[in-house]
């Protein structure tokens, strides 16, 4: 999309083949309705913390079906707008799927098209494990449309959506389960943000199983384990990582190099081993965030288009987990802080925030920075806790630019918020 209006917008002339809805994964069965369902989920329990400031409520009911239809209306919006958006730009579009046939020609619908850059953003999809029963489980492709809410839900996985989907499920009412074969949640993350969402999880009655991970599904559904235990649920989604989509594409018969697990490998100008042919975004498997695809698409069509080679830098991007807690990260986990630098210096903090001091609830905010030792600057933020994403993604532009933590404590925080905790933190946590 991006890469597309923006190359328009320079002169060039451009056609995108899109068979299915327009927005990928983001619009149709990623961040956008994923976020809607996590902010059904978390009413729950406003309604609760509603009580102990003095309000007087019935008792809440749910209906699935409403949700789910007033997230496919407001998706069917954007889908129109973006699609208005390439008109408007001047792309002719093509309502087939695409294939390559050389350095300069794709084929949709049997019609050869040529031109001087051919550019794959095909995104990624959902992968499940080849255990006996697959077929019995959904993906989060299908958990964005399920017919009715579930009684008793199993999620399989570690990552950011098996942690959100798992929050989710459980916020509606829904006897929840996370299974996760590792020793940790969201692996590649800081590790105390694994340890302690998964506190957090389990406080609001998710059963977390680590170190666990179905070997069959059986029609009922019953899931045998690999260590042998089972468990009835009424649904299995699995959440156990996706792949490049590269597969029939005619890529490889272009010349275009693939790694190992289908994608497109390219340069830092997003150029794979044809010249002429370009990648961005999942199909790249190189930071799979929608932003950073925005990014590579118009920093693409910057190089190609306006004589301005444009390089995007991959480095200390944010990232937030929409799991109840929320969970944002900025920088450098404290264990690749280590391996880096060496000597580094960790500050921690954690605590009750003040909208749930007047009630019986437990959960508490977590909040990490990271500092190199030698230059003092910050090189990692970490945080748990109500709107960690939208307090992570201001503390990212420091850490972009290089802030010390001498700077972090010039700040004066806005008080009471949880976000002045970031410039507030004085005491160096001493790790074993």
């Amino acid at each position: 999309m991006r890469a597309s209006r923006v190359a328009a917008s320079y002169g060039a002339r451009v056609a995108v083949a899109e068979p299915g809805r327009f927005g990928g994964t983001c619009v149709n069965v990623g961040c956008i309705p994923k976020k809607l369902f996590a902010y059904a989920a978390h009413y729950r329990e406003d309604f609760a913390v509603a009580k102990s400031f003095g309000w007087t409520l019935g008792e809440p009911r749910f209906d699935w079906r409403t949700l789910v239809a007033n997230k496919d209306r407001e998706i069917a919006r954007l889908n129109g707008v973006y699609e208005g958006v390439l008109t408007k730009a001047g792309a002719k579009i093509l309502r087939q799927r695409a294939t390559v046939v050389d350095a300069h020609t794709v084929e949709a619908a049997g019609e050869r098209y040529s031109a001087r850059h051919i550019l794959v953003a095909t995104g990624s999809w959902p992968q499940v494990p080849d255990i006996p029963g697959r077929e019995l489980a959904v993906t989060s492709n299908e958990a964005f449309f399920l017919d009715k809410l579930p009684r008793r839900a199993l999620v399989v996985g570690g990552g950011y959506i098996a942690v959100e989907f798992a929050s989710i499920f459980n916020g509606l009412g829904v006897q929840t389960t996370l299974a996760y074969r590792g020793p940790r949640l969201l692996r590649g993350f800081d590790a105390d943000l694994g340890e302690r969402i998964a506190e957090e999880m389990r406080k609001k009655g998710v059963d977390i199983k680590l170190q666990t991970n179905p070997a069959k599904l059986e029609p009922g559904i019953r899931v045998t384990y690999e260590d042998g235990a089972t468990q009835e649920a009424d649904l299995v989604m699995f959440a156990t990582g996706r792949k490049p989509n590269t597969a029939g594409l005619g890529l490889e018969g272009a010349g275009v190099r693939l790694a190992g697990d289908g994608a497109v490998a390219v340069d830092e100008y997003s150029r794979s081993s044809v010249d002429s042919i370009h990648a961005i975004g999942d199909v790249t498997n190189r930071i799979n965030l929608t932003p950073v695809a925005t990014a590579e698409g118009m920093a693409l069509a910057k190089t190609l288009f306006h004589a301005e080679p444009t390089p995007v830098d991959h480095v200390n991007v944010p990232t937030a987990v929409f799991a109840d807690p929320n969970l944002a990260t900025v920088g450098m986990s404290e264990q690749a802080a280590r391996r880096h630098y060496g000597q580094i210096d960790v500050y921690k903090t954690a605590f009750r925030a003040l909208k749930l001091t007047l009630g019986g609830h437990e959960e508490r905010t977590f909040m990490k920075l990271v500092v190199d030792a030698a230059s003092q600057r910050v090189v990692g933020a970490h945080m748990i806790g109500p709107d960690a994403g939208e307090i992570i993604q201001g503390v990212a532009i420091a850490v972009k630019l290089g802030a010390t933590k001498a700077q972090f404590d010039a700040t004066i925080g806005i008080h009471p918020t949880a976000a002045e905790e970031f410039v507030t933190m004085r005491e160096r946590f001493q790790s074993p």
